[in-house]
């Protein structure tokens, strides 16, 4: 049976398109040995009909890691869902929360939310095509579906369909008339609707997403829902994971420095591919965010890592001490 357990989804890192590359989940790794990490968005027709090693190549040191899928057809998710599954991934997740017009013309993301019977089929052929759990991340709303008992709706459908682990970003989606990054902040959150249906449904394992940026917000949150997922926060401040765990668990709490020297044999290495620094030292920049010398850190890489030649001493020279900047 798959291994649903609360604990086991208690800090997540969310998917996040043209973040969560296979070089930042690695790097969140060194930073938090119990975060669930999840891939950027792959569209299931993509991983069908295209290149699965590059679309699912990831680091066994990554683990525990969810594949998010998104699509909206039955067969092809649950094909999609065994690619993922045959590539060792320990969870495949189903988005029903993305927003962007490109997602909406492929029929998937929050636009599904007003499909939750197709949603329900769609976890099922999945499911039934993997021994993994299959997992759904969706809104609390869409458009004028923004009623609690619409998300009732749709849980129970999910439950129906053997969900056992449902994220909820804590907003509702405006597909027209709102960007993306528009519907990352409007409208408000709510997360008391997300605790009200951990309560009528304590049977499910509930993980709170949404504008969460600090320590003592996620132990709030963990004392009315099961796990919390962590966004844009985790990737602008990154050290954020290593102080929760730190917080949560009793960890002794890794210097920066130690953290990003430990990523120098990936570098290395991933430079030896072919790899250019750039592609790798992009998710490093807000490592330092808040500490003196954080301006200078990511100055020294944003302008020397596109150069020819970028390896690892450009790492080493940013990590040189600073006077404290504004």
């Amino acid at each position: 049976m798959p291994n649903c357990e609360p604990t086991a989804f208690r800090i997540c890192v969310a998917p996040m398109m043209d973040w969560t590359d296979r070089h930042c989940r690695y790097f969140h790794r060194l930073l938090s040995s119990r975060a669930r990490l999840y891939t950027e968005m792959v569209t299931s027709a993509a991983l069908v009909r295209g290149n699965q090693f590059r679309l699912l190549e990831h680091s066994q040191q990554e683990h525990p890691l969810a594949l998010q899928l998104g699509g909206s057809d039955p067969a092809e998710l649950a094909q999609a869902a065994r690619y993922g599954e045959q590539a060792g991934y320990d969870e495949i997740n189903l988005n029903v929360g993305c927003p962007s017009d490109r997602v909406q013309s492929g029929r998937f993301g929050a636009c599904l939310m007003r499909e939750p019977a197709l949603v329900g089929d769609c976890v099922k052929a999945m499911r039934d095509a993997v021994a993994v759990p299959v997992t759904v991340k969706c809104r609390i709303g869409v458009d004028d579906q923004d009623e609690y008992v619409d998300l009732q709706h749709f849980t129970e459908r999910m439950l129906d369909a053997g969900v056992e682990v449902l994220a909820v970003h804590a907003r509702k989606a405006w597909l027209q008339g709102l960007s993306p990054k528009e519907n990352r902040e409007i409208p408000p959150l709510d997360y008391q609707r997300v605790y009200r249906l951990k309560r009528e449904f304590p049977q499910l394992v509930v993980v709170i997403n949404g504008g969460i940026t600090t320590v003592d917000q996620v132990r709030e949150h963990l004392a009315q829902v099961d796990g919390v997922m962590l966004g844009r926060a985790a990737y602008h401040d990154p050290y954020l994971l290593a102080r929760i765990e730190s917080d949560l668990y009793g960890e002794a709490l890794p210097s920066r420095d130690d953290v990003l020297r430990h990523m120098r044999p990936y570098v290395q290495a991933e430079l030896g591919r072919g790899t250019a620094l750039k592609h790798i030292s992009r998710h490093l920049l807000g490592l330092y965010q808040g500490e003196p010398g954080a301006r200078a850190f990511r100055r020294t890489i944003s302008e020397g890592a596109h150069l020819p030649g970028a390896g690892w001493a450009l790492i080493e020279q940013a990590m040189a001490p600073y006077p404290a900047v504004a």
